[in-house]
């Protein structure tokens, strides 16, 4: 086996659960995460023009396959350790600033930053947000994650996986309420391990890239589709800056003041994510979920590591096909918000 060694650090809390839904460093959703970046890497390899099916089947091979009934089961070729699954050190919240959000009536238009980024694993009790289970992985933590790959693996698999452990490090992250930022983290190499490749092949214009149903790039127009906030002293900051930039951006949208919920047929903001609270819509199903292709993320300042940056990331494709998405109204909704956000002071341009 080739071993692989890192460094896994978390920027921010992070809500892993075990079955208790307690916080708990676990190696499954690891290997999700990086199951999930090495189909972005396999459609980087294949230029984008990807057959699903062989592609599948190039998975199971490598990660594995638990079959049901009379199907083959597959053992992973991937090995994937952490030094120790102790439970997250984080067991009381302490609660982040509130935000101002327009549509809200009650509480003079504030929410809580941390309530309005991650309800679920957070929840409001006794007047505050707090944790809804006992713990969560506290911001700094950190373990050593070890990988073996066999030896045996061709040269393009072993480079694919390389790739996709470098997408993941750039643009993952873990546990509940991830997409919002949550459960950041940063991979360092230890013991010889290689560094973190620079991934390239990754980005498609992302047009072409609401063609597929399901994400398998970086979108771009004449510039990756990642922005960047300032340098921010803590994590506390960089998510209240997160939670105060996506009310912002939904409500740029707005909704028409003379037209009750549930909307006859979906608007604009529908499309970014659904449901929304308050504005169903009675086009789209009742248990229908549409996650927002916008991904935050922190990072380390590149010049002074121990800064953080928020950084969004838009990693287009099409809405299954039960929302019944019409292209155009796809590209008007996307194209007004990467206008919004590249006419903010406060957000900047970033090679990916």
């Amino acid at each position: 086996m080739l071993k692989l060694e890192y460094s896994l650090r978390f920027l921010c809390p992070a809500f892993l659960g075990n079955a208790d839904q307690q916080g708990q460093w676990r190696t499954p959703p690891i290997k999700a995460l990086l199951r999930q970046w090495w189909r972005v890497a396999y459609s980087a390899d294949h230029g984008h023009r990807v057959d699903v099916d062989a592609m599948r089947a190039a998975e199971r091979a490598l990660f594995g396959v638990a079959a049901d009934k009379d199907g083959e089961s597959r053992r992973s070729q991937i090995r994937v350790r952490l030094e120790s699954w102790s439970r997250g050190t984080l067991t009381a919240w302490r609660p982040l600033d509130e935000v101002h959000h327009p549509e809200v009536d009650r509480a003079q238009g504030q929410v809580g930053s941390d309530l309005y980024l991650g309800y679920g694993p957070l929840s409001f009790a006794q007047g505050r947000p707090t944790l809804k289970s006992g713990a969560a992985i506290q911001a700094d933590e950190s373990s050593v994650l070890r990988l073996g790959l066999p030896s045996t693996l061709p040269n393009e698999e072993s480079a694919r996986v390389s790739l996709a452990l470098s997408l993941m490090n750039r643009y993952g992250t873990l546990g509940g309420r991830s997409r919002n930022g949550w459960g950041s983290f940063d991979l360092r190499p230890l013991n010889g391990s290689p560094a973190m490749v620079f991934p390239i092949g990754h980005l498609r214009a992302w047009k072409e890239a609401l063609n597929l149903d399901w994400p398998h790039a970086i979108g771009r127009d004449d510039r990756p589709l990642v922005w960047q906030s300032p340098p921010m002293q803590d994590w506390r900051a960089a998510m209240q800056y997160l939670a105060k930039l996506k009310i912002d951006l939904r409500t740029s949208l707005p909704f028409p003041t003379n037209e009750r919920a549930p909307h006859a047929a979906p608007l604009e903001r529908h499309w970014l994510a659904y449901p929304v609270t308050n504005h169903a819509t009675s086009a789209w199903s009742g248990d229908a979920r549409l996650p927002n292709s916008l991904r935050f993320r922190l990072r380390c300042d590149f010049d002074d590591k121990s800064m953080l940056r928020a950084l969004v990331i838009h990693v287009p494709c099409k809405p299954p096909g039960a929302f019944k998405p019409k292209d155009q109204t796809l590209v008007t909704v996307w194209s007004k918000i990467h206008k919004f956000l590249d006419q903010r002071d406060d957000l900047s341009r970033i090679p990916a």
